[in-house]
């Protein structure tokens, strides 16, 4: 008798990390979580996640530690990330993607060799997107404005400490399966995030259709890729007549 069928699946990965710049700084924890299609056709939680430690091979900041609380002696005898990462970063079943919060930080870390060409899903990005009304996109922010559906609350805690990040964020991930393709989040997580409120400076708070026109060409040349895609996005949506009209593009390009 063959054994049941597994289900393809996207992983969520959480990394807590001695600092924020490889090579300088290494991972500390690696956590993950699955999100797997169900026989009803909704995505849902699969299998309970997992979380290893990893011996960074230097000391951890101090101001590191004030975040994650990990001790060194917690890591000292961990294997390093290059001899556990790839079993965890690519699993059999083979997975569709990986998926993380602000995903561009852990895609330092878990380099394509790593993780077998993987296309990845940023939540963050996706949360943008899809729940423009939020307060906030943070992780945590995201947790208790939306409420999911079977988070449980004390397995989502401790904050920043891998497996309960990722847990968290699965819940988001399998909302956002729930609401558009995997092809879909794949496709705005390739992209700059698009924000739905002005950042900072005399408009913030604003959405981007509520600003004039001076404003917005100054953001087109923000430092910020996701502020100048932002921008761009609402220019080209005023050269097709949005709300404000057609004629705007014209002034803006000159």
């Amino acid at each position: 008798m063959y054994p049941p069928k597994q289900p393809n699946l996207i992983r969520v990965i959480d990394l807590e990390t001695t600092g924020s710049a490889p090579p300088a700084h290494a991972v500390l924890e690696i956590g993950w979580q699955d999100v797997a299609l169900g026989k009803d056709g909704r995505w849902e939680l699969y299998g309970e996640g997992g979380a290893r430690f990893v011996n960074p091979g230097r000391p951890i900041p101090p101001i590191t530690q004030a975040i994650h609380h990990i001790l060194e002696e917690d890591v000292a005898d961990a294997p390093w990330f290059h001899d556990i990462a790839r079993p965890i970063l690519d699993p059999w079943p083979r997975r569709i993607a990986l998926a993380a919060h602000r995903a561009s930080f852990e895609q330092q870390f878990c380099t394509p060799a790593l993780t077998h060409g993987a296309d990845w899903i940023c939540t963050w990005k996706c949360a943008l997107r899809l729940w423009p009304d939020s307060p906030s996109f943070s992780n945590q922010v995201l947790r208790y404005w939306r409420k999911p559906e079977g988070l449980d609350h004390q397995r989502g805690l401790p904050v920043h400490r891998a497996f309960p990040d990722a847990y968290v964020t699965a819940h988001h991930l399998r909302d956002m399966l729930n609401e558009a393709s995997v092809e879909q989040l794949v496709e705005w997580s390739s992209q700059p995030g698009l924000l739905p409120r002005v950042r900072y400076g005399p408009d913030r708070g604003k959405e981007w259709r509520e600003i004039d026109n001076e404003s917005l060409a100054k953001f087109l040349t923000d430092r910020d890729e996701d502020v100048r895609f932002t921008a761009e996005t609402e220019l080209a949506r005023r050269r097709v007549g949005g709300a404000i009209g057609r004629d705007v593009a014209d002034w803006l390009l000159l």
